[in-house]
């Protein structure tokens, strides 16, 4: 049988995946000499075992801890249960990894009706006494017997209104024994204190589940397979009188990252009162104004805890009839700008080195720089919650249509675009949007993607909300109303949708973020490109260190006004001719646009992905619109109804679309891929260094690459034959359908490229439709069906092996292919670490993701070779 109990001299900070991180580190601490009180701690494991069992605990459990128990008490010189010379504990929960205030606590266990007044006998100080009962019984009533926690604090309120008593400090001991007797007719409190030590330890183990634990580590991708341990502590009082007290404090500035002490402190109070915000804590100079020794002795212990984690340090500490003692210490939760300047700043103080530094950073901390945020600590009028489409704060008056956004925001007027959903049609007004919302939708929606290429704040998939158009309202789930021009927030970070103009802190870069990011150059080995349409995303791209464009969507440049015309007059087009006309335009758009995006990744790679979306995509939809469309045209409107309705599709998405345009209109690729060559003809005597790649989308057999191919062969040829000018272009392959992975070996010999486009691989192999996802994955999240939304981290366990399978597979058949992923997962930290695991040469993401995926990218290139 493994150990299940450690006393606080038997663990150390390496053992947090046993002990807990609060465990290990009291652990730690007691190593190192500090001031702790002494303890126990029962181990991870165990909170497994009581899962396990049907929330039981072990049945030795009891037996093992009691042994520990008599050793604290001889440790400590006092006896548990002892109404003489009692030892009172308190009971914390304490996981691998940090989740502050996510699960439960209880203080003073082992008092009782006895114990209280042996307690105010041997300290003399029965006000302490008592108020300590109080807090035992409304602690242990909340945590362990289920009794509304806030039925306590009204008691003390109207006690305190009917003596004309101002604040707790003022309570005397008689107040606080009738408070006690007010308490216990609130529950059937138990009075032996080992029956409070069992159920103490069963409540902590219990509160791993609680909905605020589950949401938290669903937020920050922590496995319910971990579980807490029980930290079981001699208690200390900082509410013992006026040379006692409860503080808090950082070790840096948690909100700059500034080198400087940080803390609160309250006299008289204990640990709760200073984390609960009863009471207003002092900042930490009155205590060393009034108790200089015991801030001296703080300051050192912080400082020394700080050298000896080279981290910053969140520490809570309690003095006691002017004692220090240390209760905790863990490495503090920090804003994103103050996680890059301690980073760096450790570094240069040769604390940590680089690749230590870069594992300290997470992807949120990036976000700080890359958008507006909404201010932590800002009032939230939260009315409805989504999917965190695209990051960010946004404010602005609401508007229904993209029609309806650009007026408004010519008018100088910031807007949020709300809609049932987005379509490429509603570009023009997402383009000046501050922010977008929408009803439907996953995070691998066309709002969702534009959102995030544009940089732009976004929350999609909130089902909560219906829009009425006509009437130019969105109402809640609650019956709030939104109407159009109200002011609405977005947090696209947190998918909170609020009232109001929230504040928020804006974004800019610092000269520490950029030497981050060299390093994160430094230690990567994946490349990242970035996915983008325009010289203006693929600038930004480049400025935020993208190494090429790993997607650009060639749709996209048609849906501008002035070109959708021409597109839509191509589709409708009733002979060779007719559609040869409006392929003449659309080439010499393409050529241009592919022309500045070669110009702008001079010396880099283009991705240029040939037609992929549904033809039906591109034509007008209501009468009204046909009608005007007709008009410009000059074609009958029934003509226009009859081949949009023969277009129309069951299930577009698995339609006609993708390669199947190639092979059924050879003339749209042979056009897309003369203005791909002859831009890059244009831009070489133009003194640039182009380098194009033509990828060919949704296949799911070589003989259609093959076919392909030779229509690509005769569209290069059709530019060069005249020209003595050398092209140094690919092509390759999007790897976006099952069959397409399972069939890779077949490929191989015809492509120079692979690239995996994981948002149509994951949506044929899941079955899931990610525009209609948000319908559904709630519930498949809160009854753990699946992990997380695979449409925003890759999963690894069915699309990660189609994944490998066409790697390794395809590698075997033919050497130098290179590999990438474009999908919406090369932005997510944890695909990115299986794409390094896969062997990828690159990663493409949303230009503002890029930051971002160069630092995951250093972090999995790190974490495989150690960050020593």
């Amino acid at each position: 049988m493994a150990k299940r109990v450690y006393l606080f001299d038997e663990g150390g900070k390496d053992d947090r995946d046993l002990l807990g991180g609060k465990g290990a580190n009291l652990c730690e601490m007691t190593t190192l000499g500090l001031p702790v009180p002494f303890g126990f701690t029962i181990t991870t494991p165990t909170c497994r075992e009581f899962f396990d069992a049907g929330n039981k605990l072990p049945t030795l459990l009891e037996q093992e801890y009691r042994v520990a128990l008599d050793l604290v008490e001889k440790k400590m010189g006092a006896r548990f249960g002892d109404p003489e010379n009692p030892l009172l504990f308190s009971v914390r929960s304490g996981a691998a990894v940090s989740m502050p205030g996510m699960m439960n606590t209880i203080l003073n266990l082992g008092l009782n009706d006895e114990i209280v007044q042996g307690l105010a006998e041997k300290t003399g100080n029965p006000r302490f006494a008592y108020d300590s009962y109080r807090r035992f019984i409304q602690m242990f009533a909340d945590v362990v017997l289920g009794v509304e926690g806030n039925k306590f604090e009204r008691e003390i309120e109207k006690y305190k209104a009917l003596k004309d008593i101002a604040d707790d400090v003022d309570m005397t001991a008689q107040d606080w024994q009738e408070i006690v007797q007010i308490y216990k007719t609130f529950a059937d409190f138990p009075q032996d204190p080992f029956v409070q030590l069992k159920m103490a330890v069963e409540a902590v183990f219990l509160s791993w589940y609680t909905p605020r634990a589950n949401v938290y580590r669903e937020m920050t991708n922590i496995s319910d397979d971990l579980g807490t341990a029980v930290n079981v502590q001699a208690m200390v009082f900082g509410n013992f009188g006026n040379d006692s007290g409860s503080g808090v404090a950082f070790t840096r500035d948690p909100s700059t990252g500034e080198k400087t002490f940080f803390g609160e402190f309250l006299f008289n109070a204990a640990g709760e009162d200073v984390v609960a915000g009863t009471r207003t804590p002092l900042p930490l100079k009155a205590l060393q104004e009034r108790l200089p020794a015991v801030y001296d002795e703080l300051f050192a212990t912080q400082a020394l805890l700080e050298e000896h984690y080279r981290d910053m340090q969140d520490i809570e500490f309690t003095v006691q009839e002017g004692r220090f003692f240390m209760l905790q210490t863990r490495s503090g939760k920090r804003t994103g700008r103050a996680s890059i300047k301690i980073a760096v700043d450790m570094v240069k103080e040769e604390m940590i080195t680089e690749k230590q530094a870069l594992m300290r950073v997470s992807p949120e901390h990036v976000e700080a720089f890359l958008h507006p945020m909404i201010d932590p600590g800002a009032k939230r009028d939260i009315v409805a919650s989504g999917l965190p489409a695209s990051p960010g704060g946004a404010t602005g008056a609401v508007v229904f249509s993209a029609e309806e956004a650009v007026t408004v925001a010519e008018q100088g007027t910031d807007v949020i675009l709300v809609r049932k959903e987005t379509t490429p049609e509603d570009i023009h007004g997402m383009k000046v949007a501050r922010g977008i919302l929408t009803a439907l939708g996953g995070m691998t929606s066309h709002a969702a993607v534009v959102a995030r290429g544009m940089g732009v704040c976004a929350i999609t998939g909130c089902g909560t909300l219906a829009v009425d158009y006509q009437a130019g309202t969105a109402t809640t789930a609650d019956g709030v109303v939104i109407s159009r021009g109200d002011i609405i927030t977005l947090d696209g970070t947190a998918a909170d949708v609020m009232l109001g103009d929230i504040p928020k802190i804006e974004a800019s870069t610092s000269t520490d973020f950029q030497t981050l990011l060299s390093w994160a150059d430094k230690h990567r080995r994946l490349k990242v490109r970035a996915n983008a349409e325009t010289p203006q995303d693929a600038a930004k791209a480049r400025e935020l260190g993208a190494e090429g464009i790993g997607l650009c969507r060639t749709e996209h440049m048609f849906f501008d006004a002035e070109r959708l015309d021409d597109m839509r007059g191509m589709i409708l087009s009733e002979s060779v001719e007719e559609r040869q006309t409006y392929l003449d335009a659309l080439l010499e758009f393409q050529r241009e646009d592919i022309l500045a995006l070669f110009k702008v990744m001079d010396g880099l790679p283009v991705t240029i992905r040939l037609l992929d979306p549904p033809l039906h995509e591109f034509l007008p939809h209501t009468e009204q619109e046909m009608a005007a469309l007709a008009e410009r045209l000059g074609k009958p409107t029934d003509k226009i109804r009859a081949i949009t309705e023969g277009l129309s599709e069951v299930n577009p998405m698995l339609g006609f679309r993708g390669c199947r345009l190639s092979i059924v209109h050879p003339e749209i690729t042979e056009m897309q891929v003369q203005a791909i060559i002859s831009a890059a003809v244009q831009a070489t005597e133009q003194g640039y260094k182009p380098f194009p790649e033509i990828m060919i989308p949704l296949v799911v057999n070589v003989r259609e690459i093959r076919m392909i191919n030779q229509i690509i062969d005769r569209g290069i040829q059709q530019v060069l034959k005249e020209k003595f000018i050398s092209i140094p272009y690919k092509v390759g392959t999007m790897m976006e359908t099952p069959r397409a992975t399972l069939g890779a070996d077949r490929l191989a010999p015809e492509v120079e490229f692979m690239s995996f486009g994981t948002n149509d691989l994951t949506q044929m192999t899941y079955g899931f439709s990610r525009d209609d996802i948000g319908k559904f994955l709630p519930d498949y999240l809160s009854k753990k069906l699946v992990e997380s939304d695979p449409f925003v981290s890759l999963d690894q366990r069915a699309v990660g092996r189609l994944m490998k399978m066409a790697i390794s597979e395809s590698r075997a058949r033919k050497k130098g292919i290179k590999y990438g992923i474009c999908g919406e997962h090369g932005g997510d930290p944890r695909s990115i670490q299986f794409c390094h695991d896969l062997g990828l040469d690159y990663v493409s993401c949303s230009p503002f993701r890029v930051p971002v995926a160069r630092i995951a990218a250093a972090q999995a290139n790190v974490g495989d070779k150690g960050a020593s």
